[in-house]
């Protein structure tokens, strides 16, 4: 009898801990955010940020592939994972929604007065009489 009650403590006491991402989020929640947990929350997504702004127009790969990872985690709608950009923004009052809303739409902005630069318009500009005669 009493190795089974031993047994069973000692399983119970090596078995992983699950938590669930509202379980670490509501531990954060508090009145006064821990500052270390908020800080880290708040690099990630500076991070992130500063990722997607400043790798818009990469062309080296490594810089391309921050640009997309960041964005990947901008638009997913994941609350599974602790860290997701959904469970940050909440974690540091901030509705997701809004803040993605703003990003795309930097982004769009941004394209478009890329596309826009790019249009060139060529003008042959002739010095003389006979210039201008052979361009007409």
């Amino acid at each position: 009898m009493r190795e089974t009650i031993v047994g069973e403590r000692d399983s119970r006491l090596f078995q992983p801990d699950v938590l669930l991402p509202s379980q670490y989020f509501a531990t954060l929640r508090r009145k006064q955010i821990q500052e270390p947990e908020k800080r880290l929350v708040v690099a990630i997504l500076e991070d992130a940020v500063d990722c997607y702004r400043k790798h818009l127009f990469a062309r080296e790969h490594k810089a391309r592939q921050l640009f997309e990872d960041a964005e990947s985690w901008i638009v997913a709608e994941d609350r599974e994972w602790p860290f997701s950009f959904e469970n940050i923004c909440e974690l540091l009052d901030l509705n997701p929604e809004y803040l993605r809303r703003g990003l795309l739409t930097w982004k769009e902005q941004q394209l478009a007065e890329r596309s826009r630069g790019k249009i060139v318009h060529l003008q042959s500009y002739a010095t003389s009489e006979s210039d201008r005669a052979r361009v007409a």
